[in-house]
């Protein structure tokens, strides 16, 4: 069982460097090493799927993470992971996918007995090679070629999940105190309650992943970066909103399930991000971006946000309906609290035909609707700005969208001043015209435009 287990490490992470002489490129092996944690997380996960369905079991041996031994399990991750991702130009996806099911097939019967393999043990292997080393893939590999931006997002964003909120946790619980027994013992009503809080604390965290993807049209991978600087959204209050939401997801884990091994955790994740990732993120933010970067530096901190954003680079406008009794409702409430770098005007001088708001920011960045009107709120202070980040997580925007539109102001068209109405209705705007019935209310009245703020 020794040598099996030797040859088990060695033979796959000679592989690995083998391929990474091959490749010089220097992101494709940022890319290899992500998809080596993808690979690594979900064969831990797939481990206790085995044991559970009695796919294969390990034999009881020295070294080893809930029943697999660690040699083993670094092996098969780097041959899942980076290998085929570092041969992705001479090795097609469903082609490697071919060979390491071949790989796997012949290996496990051959590392027995320190692989005892039930009767169903293929099972196993094709889920793992569909659930663990096909996503594990398509993220190196997207991420290699910088392709395909929102699905290696999302793949990030589902692993870093992973990591975070499973894969910590369950080393911690494994090494030191905690259990996950008194999470899933706590009553469906706290246990909701602990999931909205969950979902308030992440909420800077995937408003900034979305951000990064939008306006920076990068990822929260060091290695895959915006390629400019982004300093709108969460950024406009806070420097590092993820490593923020992180660590405190991590300590409302470590409350809930009462582990001192996972408070603990959340402290050294702080301390490296304040002596490792800080000064490793200012020179590269730095050097690609010079004084805009440090200028931005000196008023937006990293733990402790700013209650007015700091002004982008260029205002931003939101276009609303001053005929509408909702909108200009909205026009009031945003003019009064006086928006930072924000202009309201109103959608008859906007030059194409508009049927809900419409939010413009820099870069071209474009939002319509319920999403326009949180982007809005964005630019008043941070107490607003979460409501905005929370009105656009995904399935948040759609579903306040539909209310608005069956119950405050369903969508009607609004042309240029003086242009022609686009169809033969009472619902269509052309300025100065009357007032559009569906939507308003009595006692509005037209809101001039505000001048131009910074």
């Amino acid at each position: 069982m020794t040598a099996a287990r030797y040859l088990s490490l060695a033979v796959p992470l000679a592989a690995a460097v083998a391929a990474a002489r091959l490749e010089r490129d220097r992101g494709a092996r940022a890319a290899a090493l992500l998809a080596f944690v993808a690979a690594a997380v979900g064969i831990a996960a797939l481990n206790g799927a085995a044991r559970r369905y009695g796919w294969y079991v390990f034999a009881p041996a020295r070294g080893a993470y809930r029943g697999m031994p660690v040699d083993l399990w670094i092996g098969w991750a780097a041959l899942w992971g980076p290998v085929p991702v570092l041969l992705r130009r001479v090795l097609p996806l469903p082609l490697a996918l071919g060979l390491l099911l071949w790989v796997d097939v012949v290996a496990m019967p051959a590392l027995h007995p320190l692989v005892r393999l039930g009767p169903h043990w293929l099972v196993g292997e094709v889920v793992g090679l569909f659930a663990v080393a096909l996503p594990a893939q398509l993220l190196g590999r997207f991420c290699a070629d910088r392709r395909h931006l929102r699905a290696r997002t999302l793949l990030q964003v589902a692993l870093f999940t992973a990591l975070l909120l499973w894969f910590v946790p369950s080393v911690a619980f494994e090494l030191g105190d905690g259990s996950w027994a008194r999470l899933t013992a706590l009553p469906p009503s706290v246990a909701l309650v602990v999931a909205q809080v969950a979902l308030l604390v992440a909420t800077p965290a995937l408003t900034a992943v979305r951000e990064f993807a939008a306006r920076g049209g990068g990822t929260p991978y060091p290695w895959d970066p915006p390629g400019r600087l982004v300093t709108t959204g969460p950024y406009a209050y806070l420097a590092n909103p993820m490593q923020l939401s992180a660590v405190a997801l991590v300590l409302l884990t470590a409350l809930v399930t009462r582990s001192v091994t996972l408070l603990l955790a959340a402290g050294a994740g702080v301390a490296f991000s304040a002596a490792v990732a800080r000064p490793h993120e200012k020179y590269d933010l730095d050097t690609r971006y010079g004084e805009a970067s440090r200028a931005y530096r000196q008023q937006v901190r990293d733990w402790w946000p700013r209650w007015r954003p700091y002004p982008s680079r260029s205002p931003a406008v939101l276009w609303l309906d001053d005929d509408c009794g909702p909108c200009a409702a909205t026009w009031r409430f945003l003019a009064r609290r006086h928006p930072v770098g924000l202009r309201i005007r109103p959608a008859g001088e906007d030059p194409r035909v508009l049927w809900r708001a419409r939010y413009t920011g820099d870069g071209g960045h474009e939002e319509r609707g319920v999403a326009a009107v949180a982007r809005a709120l964005e630019h008043l202070h941070l107490g607003w700005a979460v409501v905005g980040w929370a009105l656009r997580l995904p399935g948040v925007t759609w579903l306040a969208q539909l209310v608005t539109d069956a119950m405050i102001a369903p969508p009607h068209p609004v042309t240029p001043r003086g242009g022609p109405c686009p169809t033969p209705s009472n619902a269509c705007s052309t300025g100065p015209s009357r007032r559009s019935v569906s939507t308003a209310s009595p006692a509005s009245r037209r809101v001039p435009s505000p001048p131009p703020q910074g």
